[in-house]
C-alpha cells in the first residue's frame, strides 16, 4: 500500500524554547557527554587494541576519517528532531512509498543488532569476573544479563547507571594518561595519517571496529534522544494518540519562546542548531581521544608480544594493557573498569534499544490505534491502560526479549565474546549506510526549507553513506567471493 502525504514537509515544532547565549552553552553540552559516556564500548576498550596489537598505525587516517563522519551523522540526526519537535523515526514514517518502509528496514536488522550487541557486552562483562572468581565466563554472563534485565525493567538503575558514567570517565582518564606513558614519537603516529591499506588485512578484524567507533547505527539515533529529552528547543512534542504517562515525564520541559512569531522562532531554532553542533564535537572529540588511546595501547603493549584479546578470556588479555604500566593495581582497576563500565553500557543499551523498539512499534501501528481495529489491535490493545501498546510495556517487552531472553541463549551457543562482539559490529557498519542516507532524505524533503542541511552537510552525510555502503560490500564480497 502506498501512503499520499497531505503535505510536502513537516511543521515547525508549536513552541521554541529561548536558546542559551555565550558561556550558558557548556551547560547545554551535557547530551555530548552522555553520548561520548555510551560509546567508552567495546569499541574503545576490546576492538581499537586489537587493531592496534594487530597493525600498529597503519589505521589511524580511518579512524579520524569516522570520527568525523559521525559527528557529521549525529548531528544531521538530530536536526529533525530540533526543528519539529518529533524524533528522527518519526519523520522517516512520513517517507513517500510504502508504508513505514524506512522503519521496517530499521526495525528488523535492529532487532539482531541488539540481541547479538547486549550478548557480547554481557560476555565481556562476565570474562572480568572470571578473571578474578572461579567459574566459567557463561555464568557470569548470564548472571549479568539477568541482573541488567531486572533492573532496566524496573526502572531501578538510576543510580548504577551513574556510578557506571563515573567509572567511564576514570577509564577514560587512566587510559589517556597511560597512553601518553608509552607515546610513540610523532614521526611514528605521523606515519598512520597517510591513507593506506595494509597487505594482510583481515577485515573480521577491522569491519567491527569500524562498524563500533563511537557508536553503532542504532547508536546515531540515539544523540537525537538525548538532546530532545535535554530539552533543545523545547524537547520532544508528543502525538496526542500516542501520549502516556511516561513520555509526559519526558517532555515536561517549558515550551516557551516564540509561538506566533515565525521568524522568531526560524532565529531560536538556527542558535539551537548552534548548540548542537558543539555538543555533537564534544562528544566525538572526547570519544575520539579515548578510542586513540586504546589504539595506542594496543600498539605499544600488545603489539610487541604478538597478544590479540580473543576468546572466553578476552578480559585477561587486555588487562595487560594497564598491568604493564601500574602493575597489579592496573590489573585489577581495568577489570573494575570494564565491570561497571560496560555493565554500565548494557544498562544504556537495554533501555535505549527498548525506548527505540518502542517507538517504532507504535509508529508502524499507529494506523490501526487510530481506527481501533485490526486483529493486532484487538490482540495488544487488551488490558486498558496495561495493555501492551502503552510505550513503557512495549519497553518492558522489548527488553526482556529482545535484549534478554535472546541474548541469553546467544551467549550459551557461543562462549566467546570477541566472535559474539564482532557480529554485532559487523551489522552496524552494514546497516549505517541506510540509516544515514535515509535520515538525509528525511531532512532534505520533510524539513522546511529554511532549516535544511546545507551542501556541506548534505555531501559530508552522501560521502558517510557511501563509505558505510562501501566498506561494508567490500566485507559481504570477502565472505562469499573464492579464497584466491
Amino acid at each position: 500500500m502506498v501512503r499520499h502525504q497531505a503535505q510536502d514537509t513537516v511543521p515547525l515544532r508549536i513552541a521554541v524554547s529561548t536558546p542559551p547565549r555565550q558561556w550558558e552553552r557548556l551547560r547545554w553540552y551535557g547530551p555530548g557527554l552522555l553520548w561520548m559516556l555510551s560509546a567508552v564500548g567495546t569499541g574503545s576498550v576490546l576492538f581499537s587494541p586489537r587493531v592496534g596489537s594487530v597493525y600498529g598505525y597503519e589505521l589511524l587516517w580511518l579512524l579520524l576519517l569516522v570520527i568525523f563522519f559521525m559527528w557529521v551523522m549525529i548531528r544531521e540526526m538530530a536536526r529533525f528532531t530540533l526543528v519539529t519537535g518529533r524524533t528522527i523515526l518519526d519523520g522517516m514514517s512520513t517517507l513517500k512509498g510504502p508504508r513505514d518502509w524506512a522503519i521496517w528496514v530499521i526495525f528488523l536488522p535492529q532487532l539482531a543488532a541488539a540481541a547479538v550487541g547486549i550478548a557480547g557486552l554481557s560476555a565481556v562483562v562476565g570474562s572480568a569476573f572470571s578473571v578474578v572468581l572461579p567459574g566459567p565466563t557463561v555464568v557470569y554472563s548470564e548472571l549479568i544479563l539477568l541482573g541488567c534485565v531486572l533492573l532496566t525493567t524496573t526502572g531501578k538503575y538510576a543510580q548504577i547507571e551513574r556510578i557506571s558514567r563515573y567509572m567511564a570517565i576514570a577509564l577514560m582518564v587512566i587510559a589517556v594518561i597511560s597512553a601518553a606513558a608509552v607515546f610513540p614519537s610523532w614521526q611514528t603516529l605521523g606515519s598512520g595519517l597517510a591513507p593506506q591499506w595494509p597487505e594482510d588485512a583481515n577485515l573480521y578484524i577491522i569491519a567491527p571496529w569500524v562498524g563500533t567507533i563511537l557508536a553503532g547505527s542504532m547508536g546515531i539515533i540515539w544523540f537525537s534522544y538525548w538532546t530532545a529529552t535535554r530539552g533543545y528547543g523545547g524537547g520532544l512534542q508528543t502525538r496526542p494518540d500516542e501520549e502516556d504517562e511516561e513520555q509526559q515525564e519526558e517532555t515536561t520541559l517549558a515550551q516557551q519562546g516564540a509561538r506566533g512569531d515565525i521568524s522568531g522562532k526560524h532565529s531560536a531554532i538556527r542558535s539551537w542548531l548552534g548548540v548542537m553542533t558543539g555538543a555533537a564535537a564534544l562528544g566525538v572529540i572526547g570519544g575520539g581521544l579515548v578510542i586513540s588511546a586504546f589504539l595506542i595501547l594496543g600498539a605499544e603493549l600488545l603489539g610487541p608480544e604478538g597478544i590479540v584479546p580473543e576468546g572466553a578470556n578476552v578480559a585477561g588479555d587486555l588487562t595487560r594493557l594497564f598491568s604493564g604500566i601500574w602493575g597489579e593495581a592496573g590489573r585489577y582497576l581495568i577489570l573494575l573498569a570494564i565491570i561497571v563500565a560496560i555493565g554500565g553500557s548494557v544498562l544504556a543499551n537495554q533501555d535505549g534499544w527498548g525506548r527505540s523498539f518502542a517507538d517504532m512499534t507504535l509508529i508502524l501501528s499507529r494506523e490501526q490505534r487510530r481506527l481501533r481495529r485490526g486483529w493486532a489491535y484487538q490482540l495488544l490493545a487488551r488490558g486498558g491502560r496495561g495493555s501492551l501498546l502503552e510505550r513503557r510495556n512495549l519497553k518492558r517487552f522489548f527488553i526482556l526479549s529482545i535484549t534478554g531472553v535472546i541474548p541469553a541463549l546467544i551467549i550459551l551457543m557461543f562462549n566467546d565474546p570477541v566472535q559474539v562482539m564482532s557480529a554485532s559490529g559487523i551489522i552496524a557498519a552494514l546497516h549505517t549506510p541506510f540509516i544515514v542516507l535515509t535520515a538525509l532524505l528525511v531532512n532534505l524533503q520533510r524539513l522546511p526549507a529554511e532549516h535544511r542541511p546545507g551542501l556541506f552537510y548534505i555531501a559530508a552525510m552522501a560521502l558517510a553513506g557511501l563509505f558505510y555502503l562501501v566498506f561494508g560490500g567490500v566485507y559481504l564480497w570477502s565472505l562469499v567471493a573464492p579464497s584466491s
